[in-house]
């Protein structure tokens, strides 16, 4: 353990990730836990140590300080900033810090003297070398792991080496309140509603869910398909808009560009619950088979929404009953058809299945899902004062 004696109660977290105006899934998780620590306990002091430059916004507050470098004073300039806590969290992606793999987090976590916990979003199955070594260096040296799911605790335990008493499962939070939208919402069987939302790149899988509606009957409800959401910047600065046009081309090729409507650009908190209100199913129709976190799952459930999804980790472990949504293949448009028409038209299914995931929303909400976090941090000051005398 690292911190000398200190109170039992955390007073001041922080927190090193990717962070807004940043466009990407671990900052948005990163300003809405911070939030969430904040409602959670107000008397909490949460800041943020950025990584990357990012454009003036009004998140600019939050940030302590911004790891623009990746040179080794740069590292330890990060390293100060975050000893001026209580406690530092690492939200860990490959790829988001310096190096090989990101390989440079290993470099900062080293020069960190207070209480460490590592958020772990991304558990590989057959990791490479290298990323193997990252992840198990982080999970040996960190003071708590935190898994959102439990696919990626299993993970880490039968696969990775990692001493189990410093795992914590606690799940990805969702905002609260959105699920109230949908009571007692009967579905437009005429022409349901169907929404994919996120960052849009290769490995979304959209193009499925446009094969789909290609398959569906006729003479059944004929889904509205909506995909929201602006082109990944990684992907942008990559390829363009390439893929959304791949997408537009599809949808016209196999007849339904009619029943396709993106809206590009960024996505509201606020646009975002409206479209959750409209929506009679969410679709996920990924083609990664290793992701053990969504952000987009979490959320669509906690909304009350009926989700039909690809069966990756965390949707097999959240749809598996199938009481909240339905499972497909990968690459299955006739599956993914089969599940749309049968939540669409199937008398009381959708409904139950809105009940059945409104009845998790308090679970997931990010109050609950940050006040777990607050307990964790509390322990490892606990445990810090113990061990210290």
């Amino acid at each position: 353990m690292r911190s000398a004696a200190g109170p039992s109660k955390a007073v001041s977290i922080g927190m090193v990730s990717t962070y807004p105006p940043t466009q990407c899934g671990l900052a948005t998780f990163t300003a809405s836990l911070r939030a969430g620590l904040a409602a959670d306990d107000p008397s909490l002091f949460v800041g943020v140590v950025r990584v990357g430059q990012a454009a003036p916004s009004f998140h600019d507050q939050d940030v302590a300080h911004v790891v623009a470098s990746e040179s080794e004073a740069g590292i330890q300039d990060a390293a100060r900033a975050l000893n001026k806590f209580d406690v530092a969290v690492i939200q860990h992606e490959y790829g988001i810090y310096g190096g090989a793999d990101g390989e440079q987090v290993l470099d900062l976590l080293e020069l960190i003297r207070v209480p460490v916990v590592v958020v772990a979003h991304t558990v590989l199955a057959a990791p490479s070398r290298r990323q193997r070594y990252i992840l198990e260096t982080l999970t040996q040296s960190a003071d708590a792991v935190v898994t959102m799911s439990a696919t990626g605790r299993r993970r880490l335990l039968d696969d990775y080496r990692v001493e189990p008493r410093k795992l914590r499962l606690i799940p990805h939070g969702a905002p609260a309140g959105t699920s109230l939208d949908r009571v007692r919402r009967v579905v437009n069987r005429a022409h349901p509603m169907v929404l994919t939302w996120g960052l849009l790149g290769p490995g979304k899988g959209i193009e499925w869910g446009i094969d789909a509606l290609s398959v569906m009957d006729p003479d059944g409800p004929r889904p509205r398909y909506v995909v929201a959401g602006q082109t990944h910047p990684k992907v942008v600065a990559q390829q363009g808009e390439r893929y959304r046009e791949f997408l537009s081309e599809r949808a016209e090729r196999k007849g339904v560009a009619h029943l396709v409507e993106f809206e590009p650009g960024y996505l509201s908190a606020e646009r975002l619950r409206e479209l959750l209100r409209e929506a009679d199913v969410v679709l996920l129709p990924y083609n990664s088979d290793e992701q053990v976190t969504s952000g987009v799952l979490t959320e669509a459930m906690a909304a009350g929404v009926p989700v039909v999804s690809t069966d990756f980790p965390h949707a097999v472990e959240l749809l598996g009953d199938s009481r909240g949504g339905l499972l497909v293949p990968h690459k299955n448009p006739a599956a993914i058809a089969a599940a749309l028409t049968r939540i669409t038209a199937e008398p009381g299914l959708a409904q139950a299945m809105s009940t059945h995931n409104t009845s998790l929303a308090s679970l997931m909400d990010w109050p609950t899902v940050a006040g777990q976090y607050g307990r964790l941090f509390e322990a490892l000051l606990r445990q810090s004062s113990v061990s210290s005398r």
